[in-house]
This record gives C-alpha cells, sequence and structure tokens, in this order.
C-alpha cells in the first residue's frame, strides 16, 4: 500500500514522453493496442516514425474506431517490420488486411478475455488510452471495459496515455490505479474518434416497424450501430413502447435518443436502472451522456455478453445485421466469400441468450438485395452461401429473420418451411429463381405442403 501523499511523486516518477514510450518497443514484442476508443493516438504516432526501424512487431487490437490505419502501420512498409491482428475488423483493418498484412482472429465475443492467456508469447507491453487520474491514483478505462482487463493483467508492462477528453464511465472494473501501471503519457489530448449518424433510408424504415411491432414494454434492447438501429430508436422513442432497459455489447447514440424521450426506465432484473454495454462508440452526443452518468455502466464483456446472463433477463430484445443468409437459415454476418468484413462480436452470444430469455426474441436484420457497380439488383437471401463464406450465426440458432417485406420466424422449423418464409421475404424479383434452385436442393417442394 502506499500513502495518498505518495501519488503525486508517483505520478511524476512514471511520466515518460511519447517518444520514450514507442521506444520501449523491442524487437519480436506483442503489443496490445486497446479497445474502442482506448487505442492510443500519440504513442500511436510516436511508433509510427519508428516503424521501419521495428523488426517482427505484432499489434493487437480490437473493435477499432478511428478509421484511419494506424501511423505504426503507414509508417512502416513491410510485414517483416510490424503485423496485425485484429478481433474484429473495422474499415481501417480491412485497408490493412487487403495489403496482406492483418489478420482476423476468430472469436466468440464474450471468450476474448480468456484468449490472452492462451497464445504462449503472451503480451509484452499494452498501451491504452485512458482519463485523467484522480485524486486516490486511479485512471478511468473509459466506456470500454470490454477485454481490456483481462489484456491488462497479462501484459508484462503496462502503458497509459491520458486524455483529457476521455468521458469517465462509471462500472465495474473501470479503474486502473497507478500502482498497477509502469509509465505514464500525458498526450495531445486528441478528440475521441466519432462514428457519424447514418441515415435510415426507406427499407430500414420498413425493417423497423416490423421489428417496433414485436417489442413489448419491459423489454430490454441490445442494438447494434447504423441506420437501421438508429430507425428503431427512433420509432420506439415516437411509439407507445415504454419502461424499457438497455443491456448491449455496443452502447450506440439511440440509446440517448430513448433515454431522453423517457423510454428507458432500465426497471429490469439485472442491474435496475443502468444501461449495462461493453463498449461505446457512436458521436459526441453518446459520449457527453456517458461522462459521469451513473446510468451509464460499463463491464467486462465476459458477464455483458455472457449467454446465461442475457438468458436470465426477461423480455431480451437482441437486434443484428448481417451482410447474406441463404434458404437454410445460416446468416453471414462478417464475410464476402472468404474475404473478412467485420468480426462475429456478440452476434451469437446474443441470438443464443435472447431466445432462452423469457419471452425474449432476437432479431438479424437485412435488406433483401444490395446494389452492384453497374447499378443491377443481387439478391442477399441465396439458396446457398458463396463459397468460403463464414457462417456466424448457425441455422440452428437463427430466430428472426427481417428484411422489408415482412419478418419470418425460423424456431422449430423444418428444411423446407424456412425455404418457403425466407423466399416469402426475398425481393419478389428474386423469388421464382430461389423457387427453382430450392427444388434442386430437394429443400422445398409443393408436395411438402400435403398433410395427411
Amino acid at each position: 500500500m502506499y500513502k495518498i501523499s505518495s501519488i503525486p511523486g508517483m505520478y511524476s516518477r512514471k511520466l515518460i514522453t511519447a517518444d520514450q514510450a514507442a521506444a520501449l518497443v523491442k524487437k519480436n514484442f506483442r503489443i496490445h493496442y486497446g479497445t474502442g476508443l482506448g487505442v492510443p493516438q500519440d504513442i500511436d504516432a510516436a511508433l509510427g516514425k519508428r516503424a521501419k526501424k521495428l523488426k517482427g512487431v505484432e499489434v493487437l487490437s480490437n473493435i477499432t474506431i478511428p478509421r484511419a490505419p494506424f501511423q505504426i502501420y503507414q509508417g512502416s512498409d513491410s510485414v517483416d517490420q510490424v503485423r496485425f491482428s485484429s478481433a474484429h475488423f473495422s474499415g481501417a483493418d480491412r485497408k490493412i488486411n487487403k495489403d496482406g498484412r492483418c489478420w482476423y482472429i476468430p472469436m466468440l465475443f464474450n471468450e476474448l478475455p480468456y484468449y490472452w492467456d492462451l497464445n504462449e508469447k503472451g503480451i509484452d507491453i499494452i498501451f491504452i488510452s485512458v482519463g485523467p487520474m484522480d485524486k486516490y491514483g486511479n485512471f478511468n478505462l473509459g466506456p470500454q471495459v470490454a477485454d481490456e482487463w483481462r489484456a491488462i493483467e497479462v501484459a508484462k508492462k503496462v502503458v497509459v496515455e491520458v486524455n483529457q477528453n476521455m468521458p469517465r464511465a462509471f462500472g465495474e472494473k473501470a479503474f486502473l490505479n497507478i500502482a498497477d501501471v509502469d509509465y505514464i503519457v500525458e498526450s495531445s489530448n486528441p478528440t475521441l474518434a466519432e462514428i457519424p449518424g447514418k441515415e435510415a433510408d426507406e427499407d430500414d424504415q420498413k425493417i423497423a416497424e416490423f421489428v417496433v411491432d414485436r417489442i413489448k414494454s419491459g423489454s430490454t434492447l441490445q442494438l447494434g450501430i447504423g441506420g437501421l438501429p438508429a430507425a428503431i430508436g427512433k420509432m420506439l422513442a415516437d411509439s407507445n413502447v415504454k419502461d424499457l432497459s438497455g443491456h448491449t455489447e455496443m452502447l450506440v447514440d439511440s440509446y440517448v435518443d430513448l433515454y431522453n424521450a423517457g423510454k428507458i426506465t432500465g426497471h429490469k432484473k439485472n442491474h435496475p436502472g443502468k444501461i449495462v454495454y461493453g463498449f461505446a462508440g457512436g458521436t459526441k452526443k453518446l459520449y457527453d451522456f456517458i461522462d459521469d452518468n451513473p446510468i451509464c455502466y460499463t463491464m467486462p464483456v465476459e458477464y455483458v455478453n455472457n449467454v446465461q446472463t442475457v438468458a436470465d433477463i426477461p423480455q431480451f430484445v437482441s437486434i443484428n445485421s448481417c451482410i447474406q443468409l441463404d434458404l437454410f437459415g445460416q446468416i453471414a454476418s462478417e464475410s464476402a466469400g472468404p474475404r473478412q468484413i467485420s468480426g462475429t462480436g456478440g452476434q451469437l452470444d446474443f441470438v443464443h441468450g435472447a431466445f432462452l430469455s423469457e419471452g425474449g426474441q432476437s432479431f438479424i436484420c437485412l435488406h433483401s438485395t444490395r446494389m452492384n457497380k453497374d447499378g443491377s439488383l443481387s439478391s442477399l437471401i441465396n439458396p446457398t452461401l458463396p463459397e468460403g463464406t463464414i457462417v456466424t450465426t448457425p441455422r440452428s440458432a437463427t430466430n428472426f429473420v427481417i428484411t422489408e417485406y415482412g419478418a419470418a420466424n425460423l424456431k422449430g422449423r423444418t428444411t423446407w418451411e424456412r425455404a418457403e418464409m425466407l423466399i416469402n421475404i426475398a425481393h419478389p424479383d428474386f423469388r421464382e429463381d430461389l423457387i427453382k434452385v430450392a427444388e434442386k436442393l430437394g429443400i422445398w417442394t409443393q408436395t411438402s405442403k400435403c398433410t395427411w
């Protein structure tokens, strides 16, 4: 233990520059860049300046909110210098992956904290952006506890970059004491990276109607990011549905809108009065809402995304999107063929947990088509998934599928019933072709409807 009076001296002794922090990285080091808003900006810039001198360095990251590739990537020019491993592909990760230098770590998000123990190489240094220290020597991790604490515990050295703009987040394990920190960097206090709101289109509005019609007062919501969740949030805010709660992997702007509309009261079984989340990403509106607000409660992802945790919350509603699916009900949410687009995240966790919840429902939402570069349309409901496509949610777990043409509840349905239901919510221009291929596959025939 130490005396409070000794904290300023400890702080001074551990204080270094971003360049000095970057100099700690040696040959074959494995470094962790934090989660979400926890990515260190100044240290990354300093590493970018000496990137060409590095050898065999691996950068671990998870849900990188800044869209531009890391400075350490931009400053290097070979995988022999620096390579990257991501637990959830963002736009920045996809760019590095296209260069042949970033690989995905397949995972279930609720398990990710345990993975940092499994690799025998361990973690040499974790660099994380944090909020300013309080008088008791505690740095706030900001709105992204998620998997960070396990990475902190595994890392041989812990280096924090203090950003005065980091929202002060309440939650379990939301603080890191100076005694557990090896070095401190005072950053230039860059503004936090934002995920700009996406306007909902006409199809989003139609999908939102099918979802909102099935949400009852007293439900607990898990929402994702994008135009569709925004449309659902706005529609719920204007509806007669009330007494909602929030329990989500990712806290987004829609929760702020729902709270301001008086819809979120938090009268739920687990953590009443709290919006529980693993990490946050959105606009300044969201970050200001989180700052010093005890209603927002960040917790480790092994709890937030745990299937039993979700199952224990009555009337849990999980709303996620996907890239495409097939007539068997297999959901592809992270790849286009073998090309990694996103990550598994907590989709499968919440699909399982919501169905096991008393009165719970899981919704997978998508537009029925996508527009190609030449202006033509392709169906996103296909007889089978394209070769190499990764299945995120297996057909056995899929509950509701929603498109702008309707809702299909696949639970307990036979293969031919599933095929028929999904064809009915596919774009009309593709239904006849889907029927023909489904007949060849033996999963859709008129005789299947016969009763005796």
